[in-house]
């Protein structure tokens, strides 16, 4: 496994909740995030890095996308 850095679109609301949209895959591909489930404070284990998890939906899979020192990571095979 590895660590792919995207580039992702959020929302902020009102109350100042970030709420990931869409994201870059390095191919250039853009996907969007059919639905955030959970965020929380959390590790990845298969890649390394810790901060900010979103279990998110995404072309009917499950996948995680970590915020870390302001940048947006990935897990890939």
């Amino acid at each position: 496994m590895r660590k792919v850095f995207v580039q992702l679109n959020a929302n902020f609301s009102l109350d100042g909740e970030l709420t990931p949209q869409s994201f870059i895959w390095e191919d250039g591909t853009c996907y969007e995030i059919d639905r955030v489930y959970e965020h929380k404070m959390s590790a990845s284990l298969k890649v390394g890095g810790h901060g900010m998890r979103y279990r998110c939906r995404v072309m009917e899979k499950d996948v995680f996308i970590f915020f870390e020192e302001g940048r947006w990571f990935m897990e890939a095979k």
